[in-house]
């Protein structure tokens, strides 16, 4: 968090994130894969999330006026072109949003 804070303090929009362990597969409608991209170049998103606040209603603005729908902050300035970093994380730093993710937090935190 406190990294994250100093970065948009800066200036800077930044995610934090993790690389990827798992081998990702690009599957079409029917559930044929159709390729396997290179899990070097890929990073998990995670929270914080944080970006100069202008920029971000600028990008919620546009959003709203174009009738874009994203997942994440950091999906909006991909979409404008504008630059966002990514603060390596530890892959602990799970998101909770399945009951599944909740008993996983639930050993993390009681192996803590």
């Amino acid at each position: 968090m406190d990294r994250c804070s100093a970065a948009v303090d800066a200036g800077a929009a930044v995610i934090a994130a993790a690389p990827v362990t798992d081998t990702i597969k690009r599957v079409d409608a029917e559930g044929v894969i159709q390729d396997t991209p290179d899990r070097s170049v890929l990073w998990g998103a995670q929270t914080p999330q944080g970006f100069p606040v202008e920029q971000l209603r600028q990008a919620h603005a546009q959003a709203r006026q174009e009738g874009w729908s994203v997942t994440d902050d950091a999906s909006l300035f991909e979409r404008l072109g504008w630059p966002v970093r990514v603060m390596e994380s530890s892959p602990s730093n799970i998101k909770i949003t399945t009951p599944f993710d909740l008993t996983i937090a639930e050993a993390v935190l009681s192996a803590r």
